[in-house]
């Protein structure tokens, strides 16, 4: 390419775009359509320069002069504490509403069975040695369960039950299109749970397991449950879509559900301070209850709160339509 014909040619179409970005405020309707052509024209002319010229001068130049046209063509971009801002207000909280039909039910289910398996390690005559031999079931009620919260220090043990339950949550949610998985994830996390609280009870130390699992267990199996039943709202999407097809149902309802997953991350991260440096703590168990019972306060207040007033606005937890859109510049000569 004749590099100095080819700017000769085109310096006027430049020299009027950098014009009317200079004045975005003050353009007519047809200098706003002028300047759309431009727009795509000198996105074009860029990428010529980019493949055929080793120009870095008027590279520089013109990409500086597409940045500011796309400025004023988009309008201002939105600043990033605004967009976290409506994430967390808005995105986020109208998504977990919208599935707490699933996750309240899903829910309640998992709170019985762990209710009927920890009766069933109680009553049944056998069941407990069963599962666990008698020095098994001994060393975990004296000494393994509660040195689990005090083994560590604290941050580290923080760490590692943020993202154990990140892995936990985003499992359900990945795996949610498929059902069973999730079914299956819950069935083994809830029946561990239920037998650990039977041979607790059955032993008399009640206390000692109620007083380290709900400081930080309120909120954090209520976000494993959130993210479960979010997950087989989204498996259940593509098995009746109602009127959307189907690629729409999944496309909609995983954006939601992403959109699910960064909001839970927090929540866990709130959790996992909890049984990082609460549980653990020297504070009395009533004050560690309470800190716990705020907590899961605190989010369904959120979430029945903010979210619903969202959802009834309209806002699915979706992005919104112009962030689905990409413009490519068209082609010209």
């Amino acid at each position: 390419m004749d590099l100095d014909s080819y700017i000769v040619r085109h310096s006027p179409q430049w020299d009027r775009l950098t014009e009317l970005t200079e004045r975005p405020g003050r353009l007519t309707g047809a200098e706003a359509d002028e300047l759309v052509d431009l727009y795509q024209r000198v996105s074009t002319h860029l990428s010529v320069v980019r493949s055929t010229a080793s120009d870095a001068v008027l590279e520089a130049r013109l990409s500086a002069l597409v940045a500011r046209a796309r400025a004023v063509v988009t309008g201002t971009t939105t600043p990033l504490w605004r967009s976290i801002g409506r994430f967390f207000t808005t995105v986020f909280p109208a998504a977990v509403y919208r599935a707490r039909w699933w996750w309240g039910i899903t829910a309640v289910i998992n709170v019985i069975i762990a209710t009927v398996v920890a009766w069933r390690v109680i009553n049944v005559p056998g069941l407990g040695e069963s599962l666990l031999g008698d020095e098994q079931a001994r060393q975990l009620v004296e000494y393994d369960f509660a040195q689990y919260y005090f083994e560590n220090p604290a941050f580290d043990f923080f760490l590692h039950v943020w993202v154990n339950n990140a892995r936990v949550a985003a499992s359900c949610l990945l795996l949610g299109i498929l059902i069973v998985p999730v079914l299956i994830l819950l069935w083994s996390n809830i029946f561990n749970v239920g037998a650990i609280a039977g041979y607790m009870i059955d032993a008399g130390r009640s206390d000692i397991f109620w007083g380290l699992l709900l400081p930080h267990g309120m909120l954090e199996l209520t976000v494993v449950f959130v993210a479960a039943g979010a997950g087989l709202r989204l498996g259940w999407c593509w098995i009746a879509p109602g009127r959307r097809s189907r690629a729409q149902a999944l496309a909609e309802e995983g954006r939601a559900a992403g959109a699910i997953a960064l909001g839970l991350a927090v929540w866990l991260l709130i959790s996992g301070l909890l049984e990082g440096f609460i549980t653990p703590s020297t504070l009395p168990p009533w004050a560690r209850l309470a800190i716990g019972g705020l907590a899961l306060a605190a989010f369904l207040t959120y979430v029945f709160t903010l979210g619903r007033w969202a959802a009834n606005a309209g806002e699915t937890g979706d992005v919104g339509g112009e962030e689905l859109i990409a413009e490519v510049p068209a082609e010209v000569p």
